[in-house]
């Protein structure tokens, strides 16, 4: 793992070793062309909406709605397929939130094209009541399976998995968020129940590949890349004792990975992780590569800095 200084002179190269992971399911598929799908991802941007302030720091010049705005809508004019997606903790970190609770955040979210994302602790910071009204102004769902929201304001709001149509591939989304206790207060999570992630997430995945027939099923999780602690659930501990998981997108340990970490699964296939540290500062992505009766090759991936460090 590289330090941040050292991701941020060299994450906008490609990584150049190539990824390969079985996908079930492949149903569908057209014999000849090949299908391609651009993967992007975000975590924990913490309503970094504009770059950093050029104040002499590290990140100066970093970030920001607007520069990722650009760099996504390059993407898209040359590839053909692309996923957008985010890992949780959108709020918090600005005063931006302090003022307006999420509305611009959600709305430049929306803007940029996000087709899924899934809950992070801060983003319960102002209340569940508030991150219900602010999901009026996106028409992505918010996907989370081990947040029970029964009898909150959140009932009804988010959903266990989503699936998302490229071209004639099925790509399956779940997620799932950290526990609870001890990072939000209790009057914040009301009577939200906390449930076993790789339990959940297992669950979920399971039938978006059986049940389902996609051809790919990603995880947004935030639960943490890794931890000291050997207890404590983490995207490497959800890649182990997955099943049916092919790519997690993590996020809440602000973790700047210089390439995506793989893993293996129950059945010894390959779980694919990928986090890009915090504030908007990196764009992640993964260029997948799909064929009929063939493998899924990871065809490349890149870490897209958001911005430039520049004097005035």
């Amino acid at each position: 793992m590289l330090n941040r200084r050292k991701f941020l002179q060299t994450a906008g190269m490609a990584t150049g070793a190539l990824l390969t992971q079985r996908v079930l399911g492949q149903e569908g598929l057209e014999e000849s062309p090949v299908q391609q799908l651009t993967l992007l991802h975000t975590n924990d941007v913490h309503s970094r909406l504009e770059p950093f302030p050029m104040d002499g720091s590290r990140n100066q010049g970093l970030g920001g709605v607007a520069a990722r705005a650009e760099a996504i809508k390059a993407i898209r004019e040359k590839a053909d397929h692309v996923l957008l997606v985010d890992a949780g903790d959108i709020f918090q970190g600005t005063p931006y939130f302090n003022f307006y609770k999420g509305e611009p955040e959600m709305k430049a979210m929306q803007a940029m094209g996000y087709e899924a994302a899934t809950m992070g602790n801060h983003d319960f910071d102002a209340g569940l009541e508030n991150f219900a009204t602010q999901l009026q102004h996106v028409q992505f769902p918010i996907v989370v399976g081990n947040y029970d929201f029964t009898h909150t304001p959140m009932e009804g709001k988010t959903r266990p998995y989503h699936i998302v149509k490229k071209g004639k591939l099925k790509i399956g989304l779940t997620g799932v968020g950290i526990e609870l206790k001890g990072l939000v207060p209790d009057n914040l999570a009301g009577n939200t129940v906390y449930l076993d992630p790789i339990a959940t997430a297992n669950k979920w995945a399971a039938h978006l590949k059986r049940n389902e027939g996609c051809d790919l099923v990603v995880c947004l999780s935030h639960l943490g890349y890794k931890y000291r602690e050997a207890n404590k659930v983490s995207d490497e501990i959800l890649a182990r004792e997955t099943e049916h998981i092919d790519v997690i997108i993590g996020g809440h340990t602000h973790t700047f990975l210089d390439a995506p970490v793989v893993y293996k699964n129950k059945f010894g296939s390959d779980v694919i992780v990928n986090q890009v540290g915090w504030a908007g500062i990196v764009l992640g992505r993964m260029d997948f590569e799909f064929q009929r009766n063939k493998k899924k090759n990871l065809e490349r991936s890149h870490s897209v800095i958001i911005g430039k460090k520049t004097s005035e």
